[in-house]
């Protein structure tokens, strides 16, 4: 009798891991089509040739690098003090890193648009660019300077990342303009269980905050107002109902094999 039933329940006892597996790959099946980015779209394959660059303007409440340089280097340094404290946020890279955040230090524009610059005082630079901004302070400085030359940066220019990505993290940009598939890239890409079709871009501009999604799987991304991002957008990946059923499982069937595992070992001690 022992050596009957024991066979049995050995071969029942070693297909369970077998089973386990299996159901939990059904369970994360995610096809090619679902993460392959920029696929063509047959109504229209000639789709983001007309898109238009993001071309940030100066607000309220930015913070800027103005870089003052002329023949006269101890003048220089008057306007240019502010700026040695936002040189390290000038590049790619979390925000803070891993010493925390570091308020950057600049040139603050004030509620009413100014920004108070040594010698001119108040210059108007809300709704400008950057190279607009440039050119106007560096007529104000013509005073007093001889040949000023002027660079203005945004300082603090960062975008979100978050959800099912290899590196979530607020980003610093040092340049005025970053794609949304440059965000990801910097991020370290989607995870496999990161929904390419439905991203979501969190924006607010003037009081006003918008949700826009994105499809990273069609070209009709490159025609998307949320392929530049802008200042402080937010992204967010949501997770597939692979990723979320994967979890579900996999705290279904354990506690399952565990229960069966034990009640196998107690029939086998006394049946043997």
């Amino acid at each position: 009798m022992k050596k009957k039933i024991w066979p049995y329940f050995r071969g029942h006892l070693t297909a369970l891991p077998v089973l386990l597996a299996y159901s939990l790959f059904i369970a994360s099946c995610i096809s090619q089509k679902e993460v392959t980015y920029f696929q063509e779209s047959p109504d229209n394959p000639q789709r983001g040739k007309g898109m238009q660059a993001y071309i940030p303007l100066i607000q309220s409440g930015d913070v800027l690098s103005v870089v003052v340089g002329s023949l006269n280097p101890e003048a220089n340094e008057i306007f240019n003090v502010r700026n040695m404290a936002t040189a390290a946020h000038l590049n790619y890279g979390a925000a803070g890193g891993a010493g925390g955040r570091i308020q950057p230090i600049g040139y603050v524009v004030d509620e009413e648009g100014n920004i108070d610059v040594p010698l001119i005082g108040k210059v108007k630079v809300d709704g400008l660019m950057t190279d607009l901004a440039s050119k106007t302070i560096r007529t104000m400085l013509e005073k007093y300077l001889k040949e000023p030359t002027v660079a203005v940066r945004f300082v603090g220019y960062k975008i979100s990342v978050l959800g099912e990505v290899k590196n979530p993290s607020v980003f610093v940009v040092p340049e005025e303009r970053i794609t949304l598939p440059e965000a990801l890239s910097l991020a370290g890409d989607l995870t496999i269980y990161g929904r390419r079709d439905n991203v979501m871009v969190i924006r607010e501009e003037n009081g006003v905050r918008t949700y826009g999604k994105v499809n990273l799987t069609s070209r009709e991304l490159f025609d998307s107002p949320y392929y530049y991002l802008h200042k402080n957008d937010v992204i967010y990946v949501e997770p597939t109902k692979a990723r979320v059923t994967s979890s579900d499982r996999t705290l279904q069937i354990l506690p399952l094999v565990l229960s069966s595992l034990s009640v196998i070992a107690i029939i086998l001690t006394r049946v043997l």
